[in-house]
């Protein structure tokens, strides 16, 4: 499991939930789950992204929780769930298995929420999108700074021109076996110029560093692995709930074209936001943009029973 390494305080201080679970998946796999807010509020799930974790959240779950439950987990082999046992266990069914669980495990037969995937959460949301659980509880999705395919030729990390040189390097600079370590000065440049907007302040360099460098190598490797061979564009067109998207314009790792391309993909698009001088952390660079439209999906496509 990851060195969690939290803010004690802060917007980017992750609040302590109200409750913990665990969900099972399909393989076994325990996932550690967490909520927020009243339990008869309308639901929101928050699936985070690669190298992350629950605290990912924390600007929205601080923002959001006053009237909505908030749920949000751990992917496996990141946070408090464990990493998976074999290389089986790295996959996109595996995520959808996962986020299946989760939903079985936190809602109620029918209840609907609003499902938010931030890149590789975003990809669990794509690959769920055609199954029968997915489709009980999901009244509306949001999918931010995300793709379908062609991860790495498209990614812009590497400052080189477009090509299979700028290809490979990619594909052992995300795949590298090298520990990040711990945080430093040098350290949080890196990870500003390769996944956050250029002037992006030093408290969300910080929250995304502490974040990211507690995933243990061995997980960052095996999920870059499932995203260098990323294929989800026939699973975009089984997405056939209202479904916003969300990307900075100045994402390197994701760039705009997939967010563009994901938006055209989709059966039922309800928006596609662009925020100029973000990158690809958009909940933690753009807290009220992300927040202000999960709300406006859930004032929007949730109905919660009255009585409840």
């Amino acid at each position: 499991m990851s060195r969690l390494t939290r803010l004690a305080d802060g917007p980017y201080a992750p609040p302590a939930p109200a409750r913990e679970l665990t969900a099972v998946s399909a393989d076994g796999a325990r996932i550690h789950v967490e909520a927020h807010g009243p339990q008869e509020a309308p639901a929101v799930v928050l699936a985070h992204g690669w190298t992350c974790s629950t605290a990912f959240w924390a600007a929205q779950i601080r923002s959001l929780s006053g009237d909505h439950r908030v749920i949000t987990y751990d992917q496996r082999g990141h946070g408090r769930s464990a990493a998976p046992a074999d290389p089986e266990g790295y996959s996109t069914r595996a995520l959808a298995d996962d986020l299946e669980a989760v939903l079985a495990a936190t809602l109620a037969p029918g209840e609907k929420a609003v499902l938010v995937g931030h890149s590789m959460g975003g990809m669990t949301i794509m690959a769920a999108g055609g199954r029968e659980t997915f489709r009980e509880h999901t009244a509306a999705v949001l999918l931010c700074s995300t793709g379908s395919s062609s991860l790495v030729a498209e990614s812009m990390v590497v400052p080189l021109r477009a090509g299979r040189v700028r290809t490979r390097i990619t594909r052992s600079v995300l795949g590298s076996r090298a520990p990040l370590g711990p945080v430093t000065p040098l350290s949080r440049r890196i990870l500003k110029y390769g996944t956050m907007g250029p002037g992006s302040a030093r408290d969300k360099v910080d929250a995304c560093a502490r974040i990211v460098h507690a995933c243990p190598t061995g997980v960052r490797r095996g999920w870059s692995h499932v995203l260098a061979t990323l294929e989800l564009d026939v699973e975009v067109g089984a997405l056939r709930v209202p479904t916003a998207v969300l990307a900075g314009l100045a994402d390197r790792l994701t760039p705009v074209v997939h967010a563009r391309r994901i938006a055209a993909a989709l059966p039922d698009c309800v928006g596609l936001t662009e925020l100029a001088g973000v990158g690809h952390m958009t909940p933690i660079e753009a807290p009220d943009a992300v927040t202000a439209r999960i709300a406006e999906l859930v004032a929007t496509y949730v109905q919660v029973k009255e009585g409840a």
